[in-house]
């Protein structure tokens, strides 16, 4: 059992597998959360809750090996998913979202479904790969604040199976912004950032600047992250970062923005030109 501000986080794998099936629970909350690989749906195919009413997430990777994510919701879960498993080999983990007395409706679900995905286009860790935005249904005060709890929950526990999915830079950041050290980049080609370490690698704030060219050298990998972040429109065309992005190292983070290859224990530093190699993590997060 892990804690989580006031509520503990049950968890049981099931045959002893972590990366097979796994059942997640939030004390005090009617909610349940499964973690099921593909080759597993059949199995899970024999609990009583598969046919419950709830939202579900397929996991999986791009020819460039990118995280994808297809956000669904449905009313008997199992013959929504036995439909997925004769899709193209797009995803090899689902994560299902239930409530434990299947109170969860159509409505419930179609807001949730929205939601997630909103969440998930906004928080960019993940192509999105649904074809269309999910039409959100009008729900009660009441249910909109029951759901708000769910969502926030399932963030929690969605998090916690090791997908990072809905997380904004705040989630992932310890401290607020105010509080975190900032580091800067301003180099050739017009770089000119800002940046903070998070939890889970470091962030790249809204209205930074990367170079508006990239160098012959620069390697194919940071070159086609770059192209992504163009076309997700995550860099504009003046080349200014629209909104926070995450990345997976500060490294990875120097690259994008300068152009080319770099250290970016090196490259990022404080105002006062202090590299980032000079600080430990607890100072900066």
């Amino acid at each position: 059992m892990m804690k989580s501000f006031d509520k503990t986080i049950l968890m049981y794998i099931f045959e002893g597998n972590p990366n097979g099936r796994i059942m997640s629970e939030l004390s005090n909350w009617n909610g349940r959360v499964y973690k099921v690989s593909r080759n597993e749906i059949g199995v899970f195919s024999k609990r009583s809750d598969a046919e419950y009413t709830g939202v579900y997430f397929l996991f999986g990777k791009d020819e460039e090996n990118n995280e994808t994510v297809y956000i669904g919701e449905a009313e008997n879960m199992i013959s929504r998913l036995k439909q997925h498993i004769r899709d193209k080999e797009y995803w090899n983990d689902c994560i299902v979202v239930i409530s434990k007395d299947n109170l969860l409706n159509k409505a419930h679900v179609k807001y949730l479904e929205h939601n997630f995905y909103l969440m998930a286009k906004n928080a960019a860790r993940s192509t999105v790969v649904n074809s269309n935005v999910p039409t959100c249904s009008s729900i009660s005060e009441y249910d909109e604040a029951m759901l708000a709890e769910f969502i926030e929950n399932t963030k929690l526990l969605v998090n916690t199976l090791g997908y990072k999915t809905f997380d904004s830079v705040e989630d992932s950041t310890i401290k607020s912004q105010d509080e975190s050290i900032v580091f800067e980049i301003k180099a050739a080609r017009g770089a000119d950032a800002k940046g903070i370490v998070v939890a889970d690698g470091f962030a790249v704030l809204k209205g930074s600047v990367a170079a508006s060219t990239t160098v012959a050298s620069f390697p194919k990998s940071f070159a086609q992250l770059r192209s992504k972040l163009i076309e997700q429109k995550i860099i504009n065309s003046s080349f200014v970062f629209e909104k926070d992005y995450v990345f997976s190292s500060p490294s990875a983070a120097a690259a994008v923005v300068m152009g080319r290859s770099a250290n970016g224990l090196t490259e990022w530093k404080t105002a006062d030109h202090v590299e980032l190699k000079h600080f430990d993590e607890s100072s900066v997060l």
